[in-house]
């Protein structure tokens, strides 16, 4: 995916700005901009399915199993979607065989830590907010003192010294 973002760039060298000779590359897409499309191309994938007889190894079907299987052949089977309704995957869909576990209750077989008891934050509509994080559960609400260090200042030679100030916190918890 990063590859096919890749933008060619190109500068000019010669007298006064001149294009005698122009020297081009190749240069990566933003961090931002490659991650930006993933997660778009993540939050589009789509279920799909295969067929038993395309699960199967040509072993398996009692048919001579090649000793070596060309590049382009290797993964010659057909992705069909779970739901027959939706189209086939293109070749820069992404796409999934099983959903993943659900992440709101507590599975330490699979190491899953559930979201009871978890921070939250009441105003982020984003994976941190209350209303996602707690799964509809709702939270709790409770307002807190802590002692904390604060305007700290630097002192010639190697020290640091700090006042002790006292906040109030409020502190949302999926229940």
């Amino acid at each position: 995916h990063v590859q096919t973002e890749m933008k060619q760039e190109c500068k000019c060298h010669g007298m006064s700005g001149s294009c005698t000779v122009k020297t081009c590359w190749m240069r990566l897409p933003s961090f931002r901009s490659a991650g930006d499309s993933l997660k778009d191309r993540f939050d589009g994938a789509s279920r799909v399915m295969l067929s038993k007889a395309e699960l199967e190894t040509p072993a398996q079907r009692n048919e001579a199993a090649p000793h070596r299987v060309p590049r382009k052949d290797r993964y010659r089977f057909q992705l069909r979607p779970h739901n027959p309704d939706h189209k086939s995957p293109g070749v820069k869909d992404l796409v999934y065989l099983e959903s993943s576990p659900g992440f709101c209750e507590k599975n330490p077989r699979l190491g899953i830590p559930g979201t009871h008891g978890r921070a939250c934050n009441d105003t982020s509509i984003g994976v941190d907010g209350c209303d996602l994080m707690c799964c509809g559960r709702g939270y709790k609400t409770n307002t807190m003192f802590v002692v904390e260090r604060c305007n700290c200042t630097f002192h010639w030679c190697c020290e640091v010294k700090c006042k002790l100030c006292r906040t109030e916190k409020v502190v949302h918890t999926c229940l």
